[in-house]
């Protein structure tokens, strides 16, 4: 299998730094293969050292000297609308890309990995101009001007997972923000970092505005590192996120952390169990359950969990297995073998727990190659089980009963993690009162999701800053006041 794009038929043999595709500092080179057919279907440089010090050199001076800060906002804004543009001409060139890096199915990754990212970048282009860039304020004690400013060059690392959608959660608000980008995918699914690269090239981004790094766990810390780089936006494990975070920390280096999440749906006795199934769904074994804020712990009444599990059943079995590219798949291959193995230890662990084992545990019969496991969904699962508490990332649910409300809020807090999660309710105010008891950064009822104009991010360990929304804009500013007479204030906003 080989990877050819529409827009970038040749090799993947260059880096994008300072707005031209230049040779890298080595030859060593990164290989992607296919989670569905486990064969390499391209490799790309490996970016060193020298590679990030090239790039956040690129970076600073674009900030620090170049144009795009100090353009007007329109300006801005107009260069974006030209991305926007060009991923509609080449949303299915988007969607193919991702799912041959990381085995998203095809269908999904039509909605997720490719219209998802133009959607967010949409939204960030709607709500920028309201922002509020600069107020004046009057009092006794003095009168000013308060503005918001780009933060400065911004390190961007993203996941495998949902790359192109997550690049533009961080790039959108950044770049409208006037701020310069070191991007850093993962080395396995750098391929829509390429695609996104020429798309902004040609949408007409001043150099080194944007520069793309692929490189490994060591070389991404000396981009976190870099004194270069005023800010780091992180999404990935929360193991990760502590290590940025602790780096961070020893230089007051400003970073927004999306991590971890083992969100809950919590399903009260009058909850629409037809609407419950469509919602687990859509937002449980997502992505192959490799989605942070998938809600893969199921709170069930006791009342209805017979049923519920019947329905469970019904629902894997009715879900194919396979192919990523075929649009009936909706289960495809974890990313990879690395994952594939942590995702059956976690299996072997449910089953030594003492839980009941509903459905899968293994791998399908009828695939021989990929890196496929079968959904699995474990029951009377104690909420205390690793199975329960750590993130596995993976097709793999959890089914919790309790008696009481009271329970049912404690089982979906009892959590390391306070990143996402769900209530269904027939009434909607009963279930918007549970909703306000569970901690977490989002809580979806009866499986409304909030949209791109409303903040993401979590609680606890699931991270620190909130991504989307305009509060997405507030991670890539700097807030400055400057002391000036009252007479000045009516003609500077």
């Amino acid at each position: 299998m080989t990877i050819q794009t529409e827009l970038w038929q040749g090799q993947y043999d260059r880096l994008f730094i300072n707005g031209s595709w230049v040779r890298p500092s080595s030859d060593r080179r990164l290989e992607v293969i296919s989670p569905a057919t486990e064969e390499v279907i391209a490799t790309v440089p490996e970016a060193l050292e020298a590679d990030v010090d090239a790039a956040v050199a690129a970076a600073r001076h674009a900030f620090d000297h170049g144009p795009w800060p100090r353009m007007a906002l329109e300006e801005r804004i107009a260069v974006l609308r030209k991305l926007s543009a060009d991923l509609a001409a080449h949303e299915g060139e988007a969607a193919r890309l991702v799912s041959a890096e990381m085995g998203c199915p095809i269908t999904l990754s039509t909605k997720m990995q490719s219209i998802g990212p133009r959607l967010l970048l949409d939204a960030f282009l709607e709500l920028a101009p309201s922002y509020p860039w600069a107020d004046t304020r009057q009092s006794t004690t003095g009168n000013s001007l308060v503005t918001r400013e780009p933060v400065g060059v911004v390190a961007a690392i993203v996941p495998w997972n949902a790359p192109l959608l997550i690049s533009m959660i961080k790039l959108a608000p950044a770049l409208l923000s006037g701020c310069t980008m070191v991007l850093k995918p993962t080395p396995a699914t750098p391929l829509d970092a390429y695609l996104l690269a020429h798309l902004l090239e040609k949408a007409g981004l001043p150099k080194g505005v944007l520069n793309v790094v692929p490189a490994s766990r060591e070389v991404s810390e000396h981009l976190v590192r870099h004194p270069g780089v005023d800010k780091v936006s992180f999404t990935g494990s929360t193991a990760a996120g502590r290590r940025i975070g602790a780096i961070c920390g020893e230089d007051l280096r400003r970073c927004t952390l999306e991590l971890g999440g083992k969100s809950a749906a919590v399903l009260l006795e009058d909850a629409d169990l037809d609407a419950a199934i469509a919602a687990i769904r859509a937002v449980s074994l997502r992505n192959t359950g490799q989605v942070c804020s998938n809600k893969t712990r199921i709170v069930v009444a006791r009342s209805i969990r017979d049923e519920l599990n019947d329905r469970l059943i019904d629902l894997i079995r009715s879900m194919p297995v396979g192919d990523p590219f075929d649009p009936a798949t909706e289960i495809g291959p974890v990313a990879s073998s690395a994952q594939r193995d942590r995702v059956e230890a976690y299996i072997a662990d449910g089953k030594s727990s003492g839980a009941s084992l509903l459905i899968g545990g293994g791998r399908p019969t009828d695939l021989d190659r990929g890196y496929f496991v079968d959904p699995t969904i474990f029951t009377d699962v104690d909420p205390n089980a690793r199975i329960a508490q750590e993130e596995i990332f993976g097709p793999v649910l959890t089914v919790h009963t309790y008696d009481t409300e009271a329970e049912a809020i404690a089982i979906a807090n009892n959590s390391e993690y306070g990143l996402n999660g769900s209530v269904f309710s027939a009434d909607l105010e009963h279930a918007l009162n549970v909703a306000r008891h569970i901690r977490t950064g989002t809580v979806e009822v009866n499986g409304n999701p909030v949209g791109f104009q409303s903040p993401i991010g979590g609680f606890k360990n699931s991270g620190i800053g909130r991504e989307a929304g305009p509060e997405g804009f507030d991670a890539y500013v700097e807030i400055k006041s400057y002391g000036l007479p009252s007479t000045a204030l009516g003609t500077l906003v």
